[in-house]
């Protein structure tokens, strides 16, 4: 909410998908800010797990990373997303160094499907933990966004390694290096 709050993200109207939604706060969010319940927007929580209702919010159990679901995706919505918002974790083993890099990885595969869905202008956040092995996301994430950069909310512990990429005005896929 604080990030929205400041950055203005979520806007009536819009379509957003929401990655590793359960249990569904963000989606609950987004299907506030928008007036999805009112029929002014659309979101889109997609898991693996299965999520209670939410009012306002579409619930599809799937897999984001199959080949099929960018297609999918935007028959559901009748075209283009307008925000991708990741909150997804790998279940941690305790050694923050390894449950960084699963993090990154689950980013990295975010990040792609986010350029597939996309419309231009649109925007992506995702969580992820402080470490340093974004670098090559964030370099790729800056040629695709006009703006790239990290959050953190007051609300988050300031000794919490966890903290938010936020990048917004999609310019489109950037081709590969």
């Amino acid at each position: 909410i604080e990030i929205d709050d400041k950055h203005k993200l979520m806007k009536p109207g819009q379509r957003i998908i929401d990655l590793g939604a359960a249990p569904g706060g963000w989606s609950q969010v987004a299907a506030e800010r928008m007036g999805a319940h009112e029929g002014r927007g659309r979101v889109i929580a997609i898991d693996l797990l299965e999520m209670d209702p939410v009012e306002g919010v579409e619930f599809r159990q799937m897999d984001f990373h199959d080949p099929d679901a960018p297609r999918l995706l935007r028959e559901w919505l009748g075209g283009a997303a307008d925000g991708v918002l990741s909150d997804m974790a790998a279940n941690a083993t305790g050694h923050r160094k390894t449950d960084q890099l699963r993090i990154i990885g689950l980013v990295e595969l975010a990040a792609d499907f986010a350029s597939e869905i996309l419309a231009p202008g649109g925007f992506f956040l995702a969580k992820v933990l402080q470490g340093g092995a974004e670098g090559e996301l964030l370099v790729r994430l800056k040629r695709e966004f006009a703006r790239v950069r990290h959050v953190k909310p007051k609300a988050s512990r300031a000794d919490s390694a966890e903290l938010y990429l936020l990048a917004t005005g999609f310019r489109g896929r950037a081709p590969a290096v």
